[in-house]
């Protein structure tokens, strides 16, 4: 347990490689914009059902993580953000 000398304060930095949960959020929501626009352009040219099944299951887990950032630890954090910058490099490196 923690006392009040061993708190942080709030005036000291974070560590750094610390991931702020902004970051995080800012990455998965690039990712979201992916799903979303990929969504869009499977819905207009009427392409193949499970690619768009796919993509909406996908898109779901995206808002599910996004909204588990809220209540995350720091390692939690981290771990989705690494997650996500992951799948954002392989998303715009393959187009899919």
């Amino acid at each position: 347990m923690l006392v009040p000398e061993q708190l942080p304060s709030p005036d000291e930095p974070e560590p750094a490689h610390a991931v702020s949960r902004e970051a995080t959020a800012d990455i998965v929501g690039e990712v979201l914009a992916w799903y979303r626009q990929e969504i869009l352009a499977a819905r207009c040219t009427a392409s193949d059902p499970a690619r768009l099944k796919q993509l909406l299951a996908e898109h779901d887990a995206c808002v599910r993580d996004q909204d588990r950032l809220r209540d995350a630890t720091a390692q939690e954090t981290a771990r989705i953000g690494a997650l996500y910058a992951a799948r954002l490099e392989q998303l715009k490196a393959t187009g899919s």
